[in-house]
């Protein structure tokens, strides 16, 4: 588990007001080629794909009619080039109506 491998789906809990929380695992530093941001955005988009195809409620039915907001879970405080890149996910996810945060372990 974790960013690098985009095909696995690190952690799915519920919340205490009902979204399913799918949360990416981040352990890489960051880096000022930003390919640690490249393999974050794979990892973001592979959890929007699962939603969207509705390929999450094979393997989590309990997901079915809740909403959802997707996480990160940092080791290394972001950067700059890292906050920027949250606020536009989070505008973006936002947009099509999930939620999104990021949080350092």
């Amino acid at each position: 588990m974790g960013v690098d491998n985009t095909g696995v789906i690190d952690f799915v809990s519920i919340n205490q007001q009902g979204v399913v929380v799918l949360t990416i695992s981040d352990h890489l530093e960051w880096d000022s080629e930003n390919e640690h941001l490249l393999l974050l955005q794979e990892k973001i988009n592979a959890y929007l794909g699962a939603i969207e195809s509705g390929e999450i409620y094979e393997s989590y039915p309990s997901a079915v009619g809740k909403e959802f907001e997707i996480s990160v879970a940092v080791k290394y405080p972001p950067d700059k080039t890292a906050l920027d890149f949250f606020e536009k996910v989070r505008a973006y996810l936002l947009s099509c109506g999930y939620g999104f945060r990021y949080c350092q372990l």
